[in-house]
Parts: structure tokens; C-alpha cells; sequence
């Protein structure tokens, strides 16, 4: 009784009135910052810029790698793939919307999360939805219920659930036993998070990048075989996005409705623009100021969303396997073994290092949670707990801690959601002091002792400045 309930529970958070909520301060923020998406190309300069001069303890690089490594998972794979065989092709031109959309809401959370940063008494950074709420709206206890229920989703969607994926994955493509996988990945997950975000920072720093060109190549091989379809599929994704024909027959206005439900809920799912979790990640960052992180960590939707989303949902629609009756994951690995004797191999290996990346970003996420709700003497205990929940999930069926974490993670959107629709005057005020202004740069070089009178006073000037970043 009390799994099914948690199931209903976790099925009624994420039915229609979130996917409203989200996708609403997702278009709420995109036409009240005037499509801060125009700005995703200075954003990507930005990731890869670093500041020696700024307080932090990454690069901006290092704090977009970790966040992607947690966002860029099982849900580009197999979320796609349960869209797609539930709502049709269309579900595919959702979900990148939603992707293009939540851009603003990535941007917006990151934003206050570094402007509320503080500086703890070890001199690391710490900030997130619930120091946003504790110091910008006076509202602790929202920020220690989005605490609580980022610890308690960590230990399922960040660990138990994602080691599950591994090893069962591991014994049915090769047969190895799932108690070897929980130790194994037990054993890097305890080497890495022992370090705490520094040593997350650098695998992921090396991790991110040949994950995501990993999987993307194999992609572009898979569209590049069935090239000539490409057009059709396209013509197909957008038709069935607003064909009134569900997928199976149905009342009239069903594939709509069925596509829009999918392709909108998976798109969430996996960029994570409204949850709160990636601005965790986002305080640590060596930046000036909050603009700027805000700009690079609007890029992980993109990247997320936008790009491998979209590459998925492409291929699974061009190979035509999703018209075959299969569901989730073996349509993705349908579309892969079209590659001659390595389609498979590319896939788990894109499904491992997604899968383990995601391990080692939400710890982060949990323990600065845990940091939050009891200090820094409780985070080692809780890895403990965290390392032990993935061997746990390695070696054991996880229905309910799967419904479970869902919920959490659900509840993790409300209170965050409600800080953004809060604070959207503080976000517009903050954008128009750096950005619409034209002082993202020249703000920075007044700030900066060793480059002083570099920006110069008048507005032609500080265009300059923007221009060669």
C-alpha cells in the first residue's frame, strides 16, 4: 500500500499541473528577459573564458562540466525514447521547446544562486535555491524543505537509480554480475566524491566532453547512413506535433495532447531547467559576477536539450524504429545496432559514463544540501550513505525508490519555482545592470586592480570590450 501510494504520489507531481507550472516560468522568464536565448553564442565564450581574479572554487568550465555531468543521463536516451514511443514523433519538437524555452529558467536560477552565494568559514562558496530563499525572500524553512528533498532525491535519481541502470545494463549485454558492478562503482564513486567538488570538477572536466562527442558521433553516423530520410522525418516530427491523430487511434485531439504530455514532461526531466539542482553547482563558480555564470549555465540546456535531445529524438524517428512497437530503451538500441558490430558498443559506452557522470554531479548536489540543513560535519557520513546506495541500487529492484526519488525530485521544483516567479524583478534588474547595459565586461575590468582604466567610461567602449571576448 505504501508503494502504491508513493507511485500515485509521484505520478500526480508530475502530471499536468507541474508541467504547467514549469513550462509556464519557463515562457513567463523567456518574454520578461527580453529571449535571453539571443545570447547563447556569448554564453558558450563565456564557459570556456576563465577569471583569475574572480572568487570561486572552479572555473566556470569546471562548475557547466559538473552540472552537465548530472543533467546529461539516462533521460537523453532512454526519456527520449519513452516519448517518442508514447506520444508519437512529435513529442521530439516538445521536447527540444522545452529545451529552447527552460534556457531562461536555467539562466534565471543560476543568476540569484550566485548573487546569494556566501563564503563559508573554510572559505569555499556555497549557494543554491535555499540560501536564494533564506536571504532574498526571508522564507528559511522553503529553503530547508528544497534541502531536504534535494538529499533525499540524490540518494535515488543521483545514485541508487543510476547504478541500477549500469548493472543491469552490464549483466544483460554481457553477462557480468551485478554485485562486481555495485562494487566497482562503489569503490570510483568513493575516490571521486571524497574529494569534494574539485575532484568532481576535473573528472568531469575530462568526463563531459568525450561523453557527449562520443555519443553525438554515433548519432551523426546513424543520420548520416539514412540521410535522405532526413527531410521526411523532419516533415513527420513537425506534422505529428500538432496532428490531432494520436499514435494508436484515439479521441480527436489526443496526439496533441499525448505529444505535447511527453515530449514536454521528458524535456524537463532531463535538462532540470527549474528544479534548482544545477545552481548548486553554479555558486562554486569562479565568476564576477552573477550575469556571467548565469550565461554559461544556461549553455547545459542547450548542450542537454537542444543538442542531444534533439540528436536522439532524430535518429529514433529517421531509422523508423519507433513505428516497430518497441518502448524506452530498446528503441535507442534498435537505431544503434544499425552501425555494423560498434552501434552497440557506442551506446553503453554513452549509457556508462552518462550514467556514472550523473553519480558524481548530484553528490555534489546532496552535500551541499546536507551542508545546508546540518553543516560540514554531516557530509561525510552522508557520503558514506551515498557511496552504499550505489552498490544498493546495483544489486536490488528499485520501483519504489524510483517513485520516491521522482517525488522528491517533483517537490524540489515547487519551492524553486515559487523563489523565480518571486524574484523575477531581481533577475530583470540584475540582467539590465550587466547585460542590457552593456557592462558584462567593463564592470569586471573596474573591479579588477591589474587591469584598471582598461574599460573605459563611455558605451562605444565598453561594446569594444564585449566584442573581443
Amino acid at each position: 500500500m505504501f508503494a502504491e501510494f508513493i507511485s500515485k504520489a509521484a505520478s500526480f507531481i508530475w502530471g499536468y499541473p507541474l508541467i504547467i507550472l514549469l513550462f509556464g516560468t519557463h515562457l513567463f522568464l523567456t518574454f520578461r528577459l527580453r529571449f535571453i536565448q539571443r545570447y547563447i553564442g556569448k554564453a558558450i565564450k563565456l564557459s570556456v573564458t576563465k577569471d583569475d581574479f574572480a572568487e570561486g572554487d572552479v572555473s566556470q568550465f569546471s562548475a557547466l562540466c559538473t552540472a552537465l555531468a548530472a543533467t546529461i543521463g539516462t533521460g537523453n536516451i532512454v526519456g527520449v525514447a519513452t516519448a517518442i514511443s508514447l506520444g508519437g514523433p512529435g513529442a521530439v519538437l516538445w521536447t527540444w521547446l522545452t529545451g529552447v524555452f527552460g534556457i531562461s529558467t536555467k539562466y534565471a536560477e543560476a543568476l540569484l544562486s550566485v548573487k546569494y552565494r556566501v563564503k563559508t568559514e573554510d572559505g569555499t562558496m556555497a549557494g543554491g535555491p535555499m540560501y536564494v530563499m533564506e536571504k532574498a525572500m526571508g522564507k528559511k524553512w522553503l529553503g530547508v524543505l528544497f534541502a531536504i528533498f534535494t538529499s533525499l532525491a540524490a540518494l535515488g535519481i543521483g545514485s541508487a537509480v543510476q547504478a541500477n541502470s549500469i548493472s543491469t545494463m552490464l549483466a544483460s549485454t554481457f553477462s557480468v554480475p551485478t554485485w562486481v558492478s555495485g562494487v566497482v562503482m562503489a569503490i570510483l564513486t568513493a575516490v571521486v566524491v571524497i574529494g569534494g567538488i574539485k575532484s568532481i570538477a576535473r573528472v568531469c572536466d575530462i568526463l563531459v566532453p568525450f561523453m557527449a562527442g562520443f555519443y553525438i558521433l554515433g548519432c551523426i553516423i546513424i543520420l548520416g547512413m539514412t540521410f535522405s530520410s532526413i527531410p521526411a522525418s523532419l516533415a513527420l516530427i513537425f506534422k505529428s506535433a500538432f496532428s490531432a491523430k494520436a499514435v494508436g487511434g484515439g479521441a480527436a485531439g489526443a496526439g496533441i495532447m499525448m505529444a505535447m504530455r511527453y515530449g514536454i514532461a521528458r524535456g524537463l526531466f532531463s535538462n532540470e531547467s527549474g528544479l534548482g539542482s544545477a545552481p548548486i553547482v553554479a555558486a562554486a563558480a569562479q565568476s564576477r559576477n552573477p550575469v556571467k555564470q548565469a550565461l554559461v549555465s544556461a549553455t547545459g540546456t542547450f548542450w542537454d536539450t537542444v543538442v542531444v535531445c534533439a540528436m536522439t529524438g532524430l535518429v529514433l524517428v529517421n531509422t523508423g524504429v519507433w513505428n516497430q512497437g518497441l518502448a524506452g530503451g530498446e528503441l535507442t538500441k534498435a537505431a544503434f545496432a544499425m552501425i555494423p558490430v560498434v552501434g552497440p558498443i557506442v551506446l553503453t559506452v554513452g549509457l556508462l559514463t552518462f550514467v556514472f557522470s550523473t553519480i558524481l554531479g548530484w553528490s555534489y548536489y546532496a552535500e551541499k544540501a546536507i551542508e545546508y540543513l546540518f553543516g560540514k560535519k554531516a557530509i561525510t557520513p552522508y557520503r558514506i550513505v551515498y557511496v552504499g546506495m550505489v552498490f544498493v541500487g546495483s544489486v536490488f529492484s528499485l520501483d519504489l525508490i524510483w517513485n520516491m526519488s521522482d517525488l522528491a525530485n517533483g517537490l524540489m521544483a515547487i519551492p524553486n519555482l515559487i523563489s523565480l516567479l518571486a524574484l523575477s524583478g531581481v533577475i530583470v534588474s540584475e540582467t539590465k545592470k550587466y547585460l542590457w547595459d552593456d557592462n558584462l565586461e567593463a564592470i569586471d575590468y573596474e573591479l579588477n586592480p591589474d587591469a584598471k582604466g582598461k574599460a573605459g567610461k563611455n558605451k562605444k567602449q565598453n561594446k569594444t570590450i564585449n566584442a573581443n571576448m
